[in-house]
């Protein structure tokens, strides 16, 4: 069944603690976001061996495989995004409906132990990607379609509260 869509814009994120799972993107370093990303790799291959990974928890709730499996697509469309923004002056990103490719990609009939080798690659290709930038470079910006401005270090605080969120999400089940 289809689970409602998150229609919720989350910038807040970079201005405040998320009140939900406590991680303060506004107080993260830069230069911590890779080993950050990286670091989330091992919990999300736990969270993907787990006998229940596929169930849901309620008829509104994504299972810890389709949030893992959301995951993975963000290491990779935030790739994409900071791509556009380090080779592009000021580049709009397509916009990506998230509950529309779950839906798409089937994510919950995904085999786990592939999510879980796909999300790790992505998460580390992304954080050599983050890592890689120089100083001088993290100025540079790109937006949204609504209008949300991103410079390199904002997109990279705005997106690494994303996999740690669903970690939250997932967490004891």
């Amino acid at each position: 069944m289809p689970i409602d869509p998150d229609t919720k814009n989350w910038t807040w994120v970079l201005e405040r603690a998320c009140p939900d799972c406590g991680f303060d993107s506004s107080a993260v370093d830069y230069d911590d976001i890779p080993e950050l990303i990286r670091a989330d790799v091992e919990r999300w291959e736990a969270v993907l061996q787990r006998d229940d990974v596929a169930v849901r928890p309620d008829d509104s709730t994504w299972s810890a495989l389709e949030y893992a499996a959301h995951v993975r697509d963000a290491h990779r469309m935030f790739r994409t995004r900071l791509t556009l923004v380090l080779t592009e002056d000021d580049p709009e990103f397509a916009n990506w409906d998230q509950d529309a490719t779950a839906l798409a990609d089937n994510y919950n009939a995904q085999d786990p132990a592939t999510v879980a080798s796909e999300l790790g690659d992505a998460a580390r290709a992304l954080a050599d990607d983050f890592a890689a930038v120089p100083p001088e470079n993290r100025h540079r910006t790109g937006r949204r379609s609504d209008g949300s401005n991103f410079s390199v270090e904002s997109l990279a605080a705005y997106y690494i509260h994303d996999p740690i969120h669903h970690l939250w999400d997932v967490r004891g089940r």
